[in-house]
């Protein structure tokens, strides 16, 4: 088993040991050995003859994702008719999916053809940090996304002086700032605890619920529950404000007398919506599934879906929904490639 003896408490503790209580060495009154690596099982009990498809499939969604993120990014800042504030949102979005997906991705995908399947203490905490940081910030940016639709139609007239350039970059700024927050409560709370005995991880990342079940003493399961409501309620808060913003927004738009306009103003919802039945859909499929007889491999590729395939769709929905990214993205690679076809 890799683990290694409890190191001496009255001694200088590294970075992570000073995350775990000096009682981590003796737990409801026995001594247990300090667990310095974790085993990611993964797809490790999936049949070999099936990994390269997996593999090949993963990372061709994975590079669509960032470059589809990319064009994205690039469009909205060389095209100036979309400096504008829900393209600006857009692009922070894009940019906390491109590093959702790296901390995640690429260890996954280096797993599936590798042997060695190990994770140490410090990457392991890394990586929880990280994948929180950035999910939770894409959540607020949707939240802050679904507030911009609401003010621009229910409040139009108002919509430069409550989205200003200020305003939009603090906002911004307050959700990547709200994102490291999370990441840093939840992964302090989590790697505090005491870790003894196993240290096989089911599953392809440090993924919190899974690496809870390997925690030891008396307050594991109080801080589970913790873990729980704190991610529950945040995400489940951002969900509400977005449902909350749609109910005015759909409100305003059956104000509206002529049903073009109604179909022109709600237009202007339908990529972002989209994203977040997605993103919300989900998630909650992985995380409030019933519990039954699910087998680790149906789990795992489950949590792909959330970790893969919803980053994979965001940069499509929001290229085909959107016309007016779309038209920018045509233009852009008209502009570019012009030349060549002259």
């Amino acid at each position: 088993m890799l683990t290694h003896p409890c190191p001496s408490w009255d001694k200088p503790c590294t970075f992570i040991s000073c995350l775990v209580s000096p009682d981590a060495a003796s737990v409801a009154g026995q001594n247990y050995s300090m667990v310095s690596e974790f085993i990611l099982v993964g797809f490790s009990n999936f049949p070999p003859h099936l990994l390269p498809a997996f593999f090949l499939l993963y990372l061709l969604m994975y590079l669509f994702t960032l470059l589809g993120n990319l064009i994205i990014m690039a469009t909205v800042w060389s095209e100036h008719s979309l400096h504008t504030p829900m393209y600006l949102f857009l692009c922070a979005l894009s940019t906390s999916e491109i590093l959702f997906t790296v901390t995640l991705t690429p260890r996954m995908l280096v797993d599936m053809l590798s042997t060695h399947h190990t994770i140490t203490f410090v990457a392991c905490a890394s990586q929880m940090f990280f994948s929180f940081t950035f999910g939770f910030t894409h959540s607020f940016l949707l939240m802050i996304m679904g507030y911009d639709r609401y003010v621009a139609i229910c409040h139009p007239l108002h919509y430069n002086v409550l989205m200003s350039t200020h305003t939009c970059a603090r906002l911004v700024s307050w959700t990547w700032a709200g994102g490291s927050v999370m990441g840093m409560m939840v992964t302090l709370i989590v790697f505090h605890l005491t870790f003894c005995g196993s240290n096989v991880i089911h599953h392809f990342a440090c993924h919190v619920l899974s690496l809870l079940k390997l925690a030891c003493g008396k307050e594991t399961s109080s801080v589970t529950l913790g873990v729980i409501l704190v991610c529950v309620t945040a995400l489940m808060g951002c969900l509400f404000l977005i449902i909350l913003s749609y109910v005015f927004i759909v409100a305003a738009i059956l104000r509206i007398p002529s049903a073009e306009g109604r179909h022109k103003t709600f237009s202007t919802c339908v990529s972002h919506l989209t994203v977040v039945i997605v993103h919300y859909g989900f998630a909650s499929t992985i995380y409030l599934k019933p519990k039954g007889p699910h087998s680790t491999d149906s789990n795992t590729l489950m949590a792909t879906t959330y970790i893969v395939f919803t980053p994979f769709l965001s940069p499509i929905i929001f290229s085909l929904r959107n016309k007016e990214l779309k038209n920018a993205i045509k233009k852009s690679f008209q502009r570019k490639f012009s030349p060549l076809n002259s």
